[in-house]
């Protein structure tokens, strides 16, 4: 029988094995995530915390993908449906989102609204490929793997530098 864990310990155990793996001298895991159909990873390094989706209030004259500011232990952030910014739909509301906070070690409140969460993942599983499509800009590398899905590793610090993804405002 297999034994029911709380979100509370299922969180706190995915910061553990988080914080591990961002310690590594030559780290190879990524924080795995699926936006707008699309699969990504994250460097431990350059993302911060994982929360369930909290009340977020949206702010007027904003682009669509742009869902408003949140309050997450005090503290506004922007937050950003990643699949929409994409050019997807929006992300249907379910009990699989996720906020992924990626502004801070840049010194940005900034979070993305994910799909769900797709758990740690090691780049050594994978083939490398050359980044390509749309998303190039801010996609450090791209990897295949054994299933043949391509996942997207995403440059935090370029995003956060892109012109259209801090340029909320609806013109």
């Amino acid at each position: 029988m297999s034994r029911r864990v709380s979100l509370k310990e299922f969180q706190e155990g995915l910061t553990k094995r988080i914080k591990a793996a961002a310690g590594e001298t030559a780290p190879t895991a990524r924080l795995g995530f699926e936006a707008g159909g699309e699969h990504w990873l994250a460097r431990l390094d350059h993302s911060g915390e994982v929360f369930q989706v909290p009340d977020v209030q949206r702010v007027p004259l904003t682009r669509d993908w742009f869902l408003g500011v949140a309050n997450i232990r005090g503290a506004l952030f922007g937050v950003t449906d990643f699949g929409a910014f994409l050019g997807k739909p929006l992300t249907a509301r379910g009990p699989d989102n996720r906020l992924l906070l990626i502004g801070q070690p840049f010194g940005v409140n900034c979070a993305l609204h994910v799909s769900r969460l797709a758990g740690l993942r090691s780049v050594a599983d994978f083939e490398a490929e050359p980044p390509s499509g749309p998303f190039a800009v801010w996609s450090a590398s791209a990897w295949r793997d054994k299933e043949g899905r391509v996942w997207r590793e995403l440059d935090t610090e370029r995003l956060l530098a892109h012109r259209e993804f801090m340029d909320i405002a609806v013109h």
